[in-house]
C-alpha cells in the first residue's frame, strides 16, 4: 500500500496539529461522502486481516508476545488483542472459571483458555510464554485427588518458588472464605512428568483445599513427551476417560 509524506500535503500549522495526535505512523484519510467500510477501497482492511493471521500463526507456532512485538512493531496490548481475539470464540464467553475452561475444551480451544487465564487473572505471562516454546498435550479438566499434586510454591524452604509467609497465609485464608461459596473455581494447571504431578498454577487454592478438607479438585494436565502421555494414561487414564486431549 503506497503512502505520501504529510509534509508534501499539509500546511505547516496543520501538520503540527496532526503531530500532536499521531507521529511516524501510517494513517488513513477517508474520501468525502465515503460509503464503503473503512479501508475497503484502499485494501487496508485486507492488509490488516492478513497481518493478524500471520501474527496468530506465529503465536501458535511458539513465538512469544515480546518476540512478536519486535517483529511486527506493535505494542504488547495490540499483540495480545490479536492473538487472543475473543470474537473468534465469542460464544465461549471466557471467564476464569471451570465452566469456561470446559467450554473451551469442548470447542477444541483449551490452549486459548489457558493462555487467556495466565495472561489475565493468573498474572503469569512467563509461564504462558514458556508453554508455547514446544507443542504440548493438554487434557481437558478432570477431577483428581488433591493429594496427587505437589506444590511448587509456598513459604517452605524446599519450594521452587518461595512466597512470603504472611502474604501466603493471608491469601490462603481469603480463599478459604471464597471456595465454599463458589463451585466454579478455575481448575489447577498441573505438569505431569517422570511420574509426578507438579502444580504450576493454583498453589494457594491447593493449600486452602487441604485446610478445608476438600479431597478432590478439577485440574488441567499438560504433558510434553509422548512417552510421558503413555505413562500417564496407563496409570491415571481412568480419571480422564471422558476428557479431550489436544496437542498445541
Amino acid at each position: 500500500m503506497g503512502y505520501r509524506n504529510a509534509q508534501e500535503i499539509f500546511p505547516e500549522g496543520l501538520l503540527k496539529q496532526i503531530q500532536r495526535y499521531v507521529s511516524g505512523e501510517t494513517i488513513y484519510v477517508p474520501a468525502r461522502d465515503e460509503r464503503k467500510a473503512w479501508g475497503e477501497t484502499s485494501g487496508y482492511q485486507q492488509y490488516i486481516r492478513e497481518r493478524n493471521e500471520k501474527i496468530r500463526a506465529d503465536f501458535s507456532a511458539g513465538q512469544g508476545i515480546e518476540e512478536l512485538m519486535d517483529k511486527y512493531a506493535l505494542s504488547y496490548d495490540s499483540i495480545k488483542r490479536i492473538v487472543y481475539n475473543r470474537r473468534e470464540t465469542a460464544m465461549l464467553k471466557y471467564s476464569a472459571t471451570l465452566s469456561s475452561a470446559k467450554a473451551y475444551a469442548e470447542a477444541g480451544k483449551l490452549d486459548a483458555w489457558i493462555h487467556l487465564y495466565l495472561n489475565e487473572e493468573g498474572r503469569n505471562i512467563p509461564f504462558s510464554d514458556g508453554l508455547k516454546l514446544f507443542d504440548r498435550y493438554y487434557i481437558s479438566p478432570a477431577q483428581f485427588p488433591v493429594s496427587l499434586f505437589t506444590r511448587c510454591a509456598g513459604p517452605e524452604e524446599e519450594m521452587k518458588f518461595r512466597i512470603d509467609k504472611d502474604w501466603w497465609e493471608h491469601k490462603v485464608k481469603e480463599l478459604e472464605k471464597v471456595i465454599p461459596e463458589n463451585d466454579d473455581m478455575p481448575p489447577f494447571m498441573v505438569h505431569y512428568a517422570d511420574g509426578e504431578f507438579e502444580l504450576n498454577d493454583g498453589n494457594h487454592r491447593h493449600k486452602a483445599y487441604e485446610n478445608l478438607g476438600i479431597d478432590k479438585a478439577w485440574a488441567i494436565i499438560w504433558i510434553t513427551e509422548d512417552a510421558e502421555l503413555d505413562d500417564f494414561m496407563s496409570k491415571y487414564g481412568g480419571y480422564v476417560k471422558d476428557c479431550k486431549i489436544i496437542r498445541r
